[in-house]
């Protein structure tokens, strides 16, 4: 059998910028800057200027950021937030922290994301704000959905996590909406040496809220004026980030060609594939393929040496943590269909020719049994 070839290889991003990354940690112990601190700060600062915004704010993960986001939104008890059912759970996390309640929208069959033509007819008087997700790493119709959010005056948070510079009509993801945040979790395509957040924004008074609200409701030590968190940045993390933010650019070009490539070597089999919107410049998070027979793909893949993973198999609205939104089988068709047939085949800046021609060989040996 030929090398194994894994679903993720951290190693081989690792590998070529270890010694500058030693440095960067070096030093952030050599000064005790642990918590936050100024490579945190630059951090912020390049990440900000990164994704075109004002302000960057560095948290302890994604999902701390999106709770903020939806704090500093005022979003609450008995509020709603319109989002996907087909997405990590992270995003309804948010909603669930503040009291609200996730009220889904089946996404569209061709990008897996929140369908704008059934975003409207969802909202109510309690509605509170629209919390789409940049699946995959490809951006959601933005659009038709901001259009919808200033006709009833709702602000559009954009769940960003998988997206890092992705591009909508050619213009970088982050600033379309009021608020915006992305995970660095350390299989993102920026992904940090543990857990790692941000939120971005251009409003002056919501990163001034979002700073307090990550250290404890304090702006000054041992004073504070709310209820916050313990949800700042690890030095480590802001350190590590700014030694690899510079070559994220390159990383999705690579991202890209791998996915081409897929495109090319699998478009003859019965085998639905991603398909990239005409809006839409994807960074390639994931490379998700769609077939009935799901499973025994999957089974064939493992078998061969070739590594998967399944994102996301069964949608947001029949998790057990959200029975009592009393959601059943078929509401909402479109995801559920996608998620007894997704499969995620490799896809990493590193991942080489002969390495993409094995992954499709042995798809292909599928079909050919």
């Amino acid at each position: 059998m030929s090398e194994p070839i894994p679903y993720l290889d951290l190693k081989a991003q690792i590998k070529p910028l270890r010694a500058e990354i030693d440095a960067a940690i070096a030093r952030t112990i050599d000064n005790c800057s642990f918590c936050l601190g100024p490579d945190t700060a630059q951090f912020e600062k390049e990440f900000a200027k990164f994704c075109g915004a004002e302000y960057a704010i560095g948290f302890n993960s994604g999902t701390s950021a999106l709770h903020v986001a939806l704090m500093l939104l005022n979003v609450g008890p008995g509020d709603e937030v319109i989002t996907t059912p087909y997405t990590f759970v992270a995003t309804s996390w948010a909603i669930s922290y503040v009291g609200a309640t996730p009220v889904y929208v089946d996404v569209e069959d061709g990008t897996m994301n929140l369908d704008p033509k059934l975003v409207e007819k969802a909202i109510t008087p309690k509605t509170k704000a629209v919390m789409p997700v940049h699946l995959y790493g490809q951006p959601f119709d933005i659009d038709p959905i901001r259009e919808i959010c200033r006709k009833h005056n709702l602000p559009l948070v954009e769940d960003s996590a998988q997206a890092h510079g992705a591009k909508y009509k050619g213009k970088t993801i982050g600033t379309f909406g009021e608020i915006s945040c992305f995970s660095f979790y350390p299989g993102k395509n920026l992904g940090a040496a543990g857990e790692g957040g941000a939120l971005v924004t251009n409003n002056p008074e919501f990163a001034k809220r979002a700073k307090s609200l990550r250290e404890h409701g304090s702006t000054v030590r041992y004073y504070h004026d709310e209820v916050g968190f313990n949800y700042r940045m690890e030095g480590i993390q802001g350190a590590v980030l700014g030694v690899k933010l510079p070559h994220l650019k390159k990383w999705t070009a690579e991202r890209q060609r791998v996915a081409k490539r897929y495109a090319e070597l699998l478009k003859d089999l019965p085998l639905q594939l991603p398909t990239e919107a005409s809006y839409a410049e994807s960074v390639w998070h994931l490379y998700v393929v769609r077939h009935p027979r799901r499973d025994e793909l999957k089974a064939h893949l493992d078998a061969n040496g070739v590594g998967c993973a399944l994102h996301y198999p069964l949608p947001l609205h029949l998790q057990k943590c959200y029975a009592n939104l009393g959601h059943k089988v078929g509401d909402f068709p479109v995801s559920e269909k996608a998620a007894s047939q997704c499969l995620s085949l490799p896809i990493y800046p590193e991942l080489t020719e002969a390495q993409i021609q094995r992954v499709a060989e042995v798809v292909r040996s599928f079909f050919a049994k």
